[in-house]
């Protein structure tokens, strides 16, 4: 994808990362995260990126009595793997927030948190266990798109959601598994679980077990369209 298809080597990759630990969120390799940005520590956070490669680290924090969806201080856990992307799109609103989008790089294991003065945190990170992430559509021919697919029917339909299923049938398998993933509305434990799937083909078993257990839960939707 534009923008990221330059990364093809652990080389091309920065050691350390600035973070942003946001709760419930998870980026994949290519696949597009949109964030509006208000606080000021990542609104110094992107302005310092924005200077460089543009590469930041989403993460989750740890499960804690809090429920902020991004919680401040070093002393916070963070979950042991996260996402590197590229800020491909960058817009200043009138009201000082910031909307972005990240385009997914490759996941990295946490390292040592690195001292800065900043407000946001740093990390040494290791990409070496991913480095599968920096090849495009790896793993497309090991998916069973037929049974993806009709998971995915048969969820929408108990959700009361609807889809462009024209766009669904063209996507690529890669982009199709990685986008749901993003978007799914699972909760943080079950994203984290997407997110740390070891390869493509294992990533779309745990969507279509997470879509099935939701639907067992008895669940149901209130109509409206899966973006």
């Amino acid at each position: 994808m534009a923008g990221t298809d330059h990364y093809r080597r652990l080389t091309d990759l920065p050691a350390r990362l600035p973070l942003f630990p946001l709760r419930g969120a998870i980026l994949l390799p290519r696949a597009v995260l949109p964030l509006s940005v208000f606080e000021p520590r990542y609104l110094e956070l992107l302005d310092d990126v924005m200077s460089g490669g543009r590469i930041i680290g989403i993460i989750q924090p740890e499960r804690s009595e809090t429920a902020e969806e991004s919680p401040a201080g070093s002393d916070v856990a963070l979950k042991p793997v996260g996402c590197a992307g590229r800020v491909t799109t960058y817009q200043e609103l009138d009201d000082g927030r910031l909307m972005i989008a990240l385009t997914g790089i490759a996941r990295f294991a946490i390292e040592r948190e690195q001292p800065t003065g900043k407000p946001y945190r740093q990390f040494a990170v290791d990409f070496r266990r991913f480095v599968g992430d920096l090849e495009q559509g790896a793993g497309e021919a090991e998916l069973d798109r037929p049974a993806l697919l009709a998971a995915l029917k048969s969820y929408l339909e108990h959700r009361r959601l609807r889809a462009d299923w024209n766009a669904i049938a063209q996507a690529p398998g890669e982009h199709l598994v990685n986008m749901l993933s993003i978007v799914s509305p699972f909760g943080p434990e079950e994203k984290q679980a997407l997110l740390e799937a070891p390869d493509l083909k294992r990533r779309a078993e745990v969507l279509v077990a997470l879509a099935e257990m939701d639907m067992a839960s008895g669940q149901s939707g209130s109509g409206s369209r899966l973006q």
